[in-house]
This record gives C-alpha cells, sequence and structure tokens, in this order.
C-alpha cells in the first residue's frame, strides 16, 4: 500500500514539474496575457486594457518601427513600460520634451530602440531616459483582448509616421 502512495505521490510531482516547465516555456518564448496602466499609450492603449503580448519577435529581433512593446523600466527594473517603438539601431531621431522649448537630434546606438508613448504630452520615455538596451524588451503587444468594444489588432499610432527624422 505505501508503494502505491508513493508511487502515485511520484507520479504527481512529475507531472507538475513536466506542466510547470511547459507554462513557463510559454510565458517566456510564446506570450502570454498583460493588464497596461497608465495614461502614456492613450488613446491607442487605455489605464486598465488588457493586450496579448507575444515575445517571439525579441527572440528573433523582429521588433519593427510602429511596434508596441513591454519593456523593463529603465529607472525601475521591477516594473515594465508599454511603449511604441520610434527609432531602431542608427536612426537619428527629432525630439522636443514637453520641458524643452527645443526640439534636439538624438541618436539610436547599436543594440539599442527608441521608445516613446502615444501620449506625448503625458508619457516617460525615451525622450527621459535614453535610447534603451534591445534586452530590455520583453514582447510586442499587437492584440487588444478588453475592453470587448475594442477587441482586436491595434492601431497605428495617432502621432503619425513620427518614426525617425531621414
Amino acid at each position: 500500500m505505501l508503494r502505491g502512495v508513493l508511487g502515485k505521490t511520484f507520479r504527481l510531482i512529475g507531472y507538475t514539474i513536466q506542466y510547470g516547465c511547459i507554462a513557463h516555456c510559454a510565458f517566456e518564448y510564446v506570450g502570454g496575457v498583460v493588464m497596461c496602466s497608465g495614461p502614456s499609450m492613450e488613446p491607442t492603449i487605455q489605464n486598465s486594457d488588457i493586450v496579448f503580448a507575444e515575445n517571439l519577435s525579441r527572440h528573433f529581433y523582429g521588433i519593427q518601427r510602429g511596434d508596441i512593446v513591454i519593456a523593463k523600466n529603465p529607472s525601475d527594473p521591477k516594473s515594465n513600460i508599454c511603449k511604441r517603438v520610434v527609432g531602431l539601431e542608427g536612426d537619428r531621431i527629432l525630439t522636443a520634451c514637453p520641458s524643452d522649448f527645443f526640439k534636439s537630434h538624438h541618436y539610436v546606438p547599436t543594440g539599442h530602440v527608441w521608445l516613446e508613448g502615444d501620449n506625448l504630452q503625458n508619457s516617460t520615455d525615451s525622450r527621459y531616459y535614453g535610447p534603451i538596451p534591445y534586452g530590455l524588451i520583453r514582447g510586442r503587444i499587437f492584440f487588444k483582448i478588453w475592453p470587448l468594444s475594442d477587441f482586436g489588432f491595434l492601431r497605428d499610432s495617432p502621432n503619425g509616421q513620427r518614426f525617425s527624422d531621414d
């Protein structure tokens, strides 16, 4: 009897570890559901919207200008930020911070991206902390799940083609 109980216990532990590994790989490499907070991506993503973020693009360097990404906050690595990719490595970006009277040019170095929120007046982004290392990107958001009235693929930036200063 003890042998049967131990056998079932070890089988249960084995299945738990297997399914845990599968779940970890799915969330780390495939993607997952994310709730976005804050006003920086309005009107594209509202506070408390629920979106799907896929993680394959970051592993295969498939991030493009105009993509909305989840990245580790360079000022606080324990939190994530949701921003739009405005520039890729080698791009020259023309920016104007709300506190700046004049516009300035910034170059995106190798291995970095330039991120900005769609709500430029209410976004802490690369205009404040500079280019973001590509390694801080966690995933690419492309589909809105909630609210159901906005269910579907995300729309383009309301700021037009503000992706680089060619």
